[in-house]
């Protein structure tokens, strides 16, 4: 019999590979979607970056292997027998739904899914045993008070997600504007600074706790000197931002690669026990079951799970190296990553080839490539100003720029033309056919859009 869970085991080992693979086809695009879309560097480079973040987290990540051990289920009231069918159940069930996920180039959460399979497989289980005679109700055989706070957990990460990063987005805007490079001068030392001063303190502050190295007394010492770590890291990268700026090179690209580290570490560091944590949890079932059980699958009960998880680093580094192989050469990967940067496009056409109407038609009519049909919808000067503002391509707000500083400096004549010009259409609107059509002229619109400077 003995033999026999053995061979589930190593069966669950092997599942672990293929979900591991199809599960960073999926997930773990997430860290390298915004590196990828700004095009901050070479794809090659970035997977370097990204797989250094993956080894440094996975370092990290032993402390998170509780979940699958006893976060949904109470363990010491399910025997080895139990608890193998529910692990063989979640790795089977997980490597279907990621996979089709996949293949329709649908992004979606890998804790989400270890999560409810292993609550969905616990609870067919559980009434399982209390048909069969069990005294144990629900409240003792589900770990309700954990499972509820996980489910929580993550339905909370999305409303925070959304709110924090509209919140981000609008400050830099506020600071930036569209037309950022003209902005970029004396901001972008401090907004670098910032910016890397709170990669610094979620990577290391926040996650020095789960590292296998830290000893308490450098935990303490970090604990007391936390608010002089983050004021030494703000200025000293506020001067090396500022220096690189001075020095030409693109600061906002540094800091994309260093949040996409920084991601790629939490990532590891968080949804690595999606993957690996319950096969490892199987195997430490095993090992108990092999040393104390006696013979009694159905009978020996498995509260040494309620144990801390001590997970070898030779598993770790293993997954992350299958991980790094599954981001640089799956197909799908590279799929589920053209899905989620298409939703953020700012170019025409939709994931998957779908139209994007209305608001490619939109972005035409704004660019001036597209006539606009009823102009009276909306106020020219506020059309104007969204060319202006919100001008996808900042070699038009340059060229603008420049006709305008020609007007300035332009002789007599020619002035008295652009004076008549403008008086002849008025709100900034040239007609190009008998409909009344039109399109928008860059020529005579800086009454209504002044420039930001």
């Amino acid at each position: 019999m003995e033999i026999l869970f053995l061979c589930v085991v190593v069966f669950l080992f092997l599942l672990a590979v293929f979900d591991l693979s199809v599960g960073v086809s999926n997930d773990a695009v997430n860290f390298l979607n915004s590196a990828i879309g700004t095009k901050a560097a070479s794809f090659k480079r970035i997977i370097i970056v990204a797989s250094i973040g993956v080894f440094i987290g996975a370092a990290m990540s032993n402390g998170m292997m509780d979940i699958a051990r006893h976060g949904i289920f109470r363990p010491e009231n399910f025997s080895f027998y139990d608890l193998i069918c529910i692990f063989m159940a979640v790795m089977v069930t997980d490597i279907i739904l990621l996979d089709i996920f996949n293949s329709l180039g649908m992004p979606t959460s890998t804790t989400v899914s270890m999560v409810f399979e292993l609550l969905g497989a616990t609870f067919v289980v559980a009434l399982i045993k209390m048909a069969s005679g069990s005294e144990l109700g629900f409240s003792e055989l589900l770990n309700t008070e954990k499972a509820l706070s996980v489910i929580l957990g993550i339905f909370l990460s999305v409303a925070i997600a959304f709110v924090f990063g509209t919140l981000v987005q609008f400050i830099a805007r506020a600071i930036f504007s569209f037309n950022y490079r003209s902005r970029l001068k004396w901001k972008i030392g401090i907004f670098g600074g910032i910016c890397s001063t709170a990669i610094i303190y979620f990577l290391l502050i926040k996650g020095a706790k789960d590292l296998s190295f830290m000893t308490p007394e450098v935990k303490d010492w970090i604990k007391t000197n936390t608010l002089l770590i983050i004021a030494g890291c703000l200025a000293f990268f506020t001067v090396v931002m500022q220096l690189l700026h001075a020095l030409k090179v693109n600061v906002l690209k540094v800091i994309v690669l260093m949040g996409t580290f920084a991601l790629a570490v939490a990532f590891a560091g968080n949804d690595l026990v999606n993957f690996i944590g319950v096969p490892l949890s199987g195997l430490a079932s095993y090992q108990d079951y092999v040393a104390n059980g006696g013979g009694d699958a159905s009978g020996f009960l498995m509260g040494s799970l309620n144990g801390p998880a001590n997970t070898p680093v030779y598993f770790l580094i293993g997954a992350g190296v299958i991980m790094v192989v599954s981001l640089a050469t799956s197909k799908k990967a590279q799929n589920v990553s053209r899905t989620e940067i298409g939703l953020g496009s700012q170019q025409d056409g939709a994931p998957q080839g779908k139209p994007a109407a209305p608001f490619g038609e939109t972005q035409r009519i704004l660019q001036g490539e597209e006539p606009c049909h009823k102009p009276e919808t909306a106020p020219q000067p506020l059309l104007l100003w969204l060319r202006v503002e919100v001008h996808l391509d900042p070699q038009a707000v340059e060229q603008r720029e420049k006709q305008q500083k020609g007007h300035r400096n332009q002789p007599p004549q020619r002035a008295k033309a652009a004076e008549e010009r403008k008086a002849e259409f008025p709100e900034g609107v040239e007609k190009t056919d008998q409909q009344g059509h039109g399109r928008y002229s860059f020529l005579v619109i800086k009454r209504f859009a002044p420039l930001s400077v």
